[in-house]
């Protein structure tokens, strides 16, 4: 996503992976202004809500500028880095990035219009009618004028009217100062490099709270008048730095968030629970790990769990939908992309495997083992994450009996799976020490009834108690 702002001068834009993002984080440059880069080498690792990308450059030069700092959040089709492409003058000294030394905005020329797909991520394209799912945030016309300064300045990426340098601040503490009626310009910083902090905007907002408390005896005689106004700004001037640590909201936790809240206040939750004797299975496990076939692969209770799931699904396969409320339908899915909850350094994600139910249980031991290792390592693509059907989460990694888990949007049905103890269990007339673990089936009540949802879990349940079922009613 690249525009010519000169004759030998490129900018590359913040590209849309093609998952309806807005924004991403710049979490490292791997290029500096006066460095010469090549078509396809990656110059910068940004952060998603859903995934670290590396973006790739798509031509040859040497890098004139990086428009933003690392940490800095950026919407999506802002210029972020400009090079001075192969066989124009590269520049005497490199330069500071532009957050410290952008005073006015630079000549714009007619953005080219793009045939098909453009290369600005591996493995991912924007094509040309991307620009349809989200309306530009400024004006297009070949002239900047008034109003698109303006709007630049409002989105946070271009310069003031007046010829002075724009404020640094990350979009949420531009926000918090916009609800607060704080200037930017006349906040001293205290970030690094000049950066403005949500403590620096609460600050600038004490004195102008307290002005109406110095005038309140004069505007109003009665005396419990000016008592109050001190209360209204004790919440800012109550944040003790020593005390609290303010971490801002983004990316996946920002994502987490957003997707928790919508579907504990959309779908209307209900969860079952069992408890079952996995003695069975967790023996299998262990014969398992001996087979000739399934050497080199992922064996452990998860793998059985999931096949369990998977069969339980075949056998009650209106469990596998979603409800569809622009269009007041119910969406029966015939495949199962199986989600696998999992907890990364990044926040939680719920990459999936893909048609899941096809897959034989050396290919489903594979494909978990993949999907482990890739979100371990913070590699799992925004594709990976998209179109899940139906989710596991073990909670029993952490020692933890049950729970109520919460289901992913745009799914049915998710399984969670407690700990795997030795306890006291009836066996055969006797009280003996059994492998035993909880279940805890949640599910949409709106297209799942108790008696679907009892049924699911209960296969589930009977397939890890006795997994020769998984032949049987494979």
């Amino acid at each position: 996503m690249t525009t010519m702002t000169d004759a030998s001068v490129r900018e590359f834009k913040m590209p849309d992976v093609g998952e309806g993002l807005t924004e991403a984080e710049i979490l490292k440059w791997y290029v500096q202004p006066g460095d010469t880069v090549t078509d396809g080498q990656v110059v910068c690792e940004v952060e998603t809500a859903k995934a670290a990308v590396e973006l790739p450059i798509p031509y040859d030069g040497v890098v004139r500028e990086l428009r933003f700092p690392e940490g800095t959040t950026v919407d999506v089709g802002t210029a972020i880095i400009t090079v001075a492409v192969a066989g124009a003058a590269a520049p005497e000294a490199p330069e500071a990035p532009a957050e410290q030394q952008r005073a006015e905005p630079a000549p714009a020329a007619e953005e080219p219009k793009p045939e098909g797909r453009q290369p600005v991520l591996v493995g991912y394209g924007v094509a040309t009618s991307s620009t349809k799912r989200r309306p530009r945030k400024g004006p297009q016309a070949d002239v900047p004028g008034p109003a698109q300064a303006i709007q630049a300045e409002l989105n946070g990426h271009g310069a003031t009217l007046a010829e002075k340098p724009r404020p640094l601040a990350k979009p949420p503490v531009r926000k918090l100062a916009k609800d607060l009626g704080v200037d930017l310009a006349s906040v001293t910083p205290s970030g690094p490099d000049g950066v403005i902090t949500r403590e620096d905007v609460h600050a600038a907002a004490a004195p102008s709270a307290a002005e109406p408390a110095a005038q309140a005896p004069t505007a109003a005689p009665a005396p419990a008048a000016p008592a109050a106004a001190p209360t209204a700004a004790a919440p800012a001037a109550s944040y003790d730095t020593a005390r609290e640590t303010r971490v801002p909201v983004k990316g996946v936790r920002k994502a987490t968030a957003q997707a928790m809240v919508g579907s504990a206040f959309t779908a209307p939750h209900v969860t079952e629970f069992v408890t079952v004797d996995v003695t069975r299975t967790m023996r299998l496990v262990e014969e398992l790990k001996q087979d000739k076939d399934m050497q080199g692969l992922r064996v452990n209770p998860l793998l059985l769990i999931a096949k369990a799931l998977l069969v339980a699904i075949k056998r009650n396969p209106e469990i596998n939908a979603s409800w569809d409320e622009a269009n007041q339908e119910i969406v029966l899915k015939h495949y199962v992309n199986l989600g696998i909850a999992a907890a990364t350094p990044r926040g939680l994600i719920v990459p999936n495997i893909k048609d899941a139910h096809d897959k034989t249980l050396p290919q489903l031991a594979e494909a978990l083992g993949e999907l482990v290792t890739t979100a371990r390592e913070g590699k799992t693509s925004p594709a990976a994450m998209q179109g899940g059907t139906v989710t596991i989460t073990n909670v029993g990694v952490f020692g933890v009996d049950t729970g109520t888990p919460l289901l992913n949007p745009g799914e049915s049905a998710i399984l969670a799976v407690g700990a795997i103890k030795l306890q006291p269990w009836v066996h055969k007339g006797k009280v003996k020490p059994r492998q035993v673990t909880t279940l805890a089936l949640s599910f949409d009540h709106r297209l799942v009834d108790g008696e679907l949802g009892s049924k699911v879990l209960a296969d589930v349940a009977a397939i890890l108690e006795q997994p020769k079922r998984l032949i049987t009613w494979g």
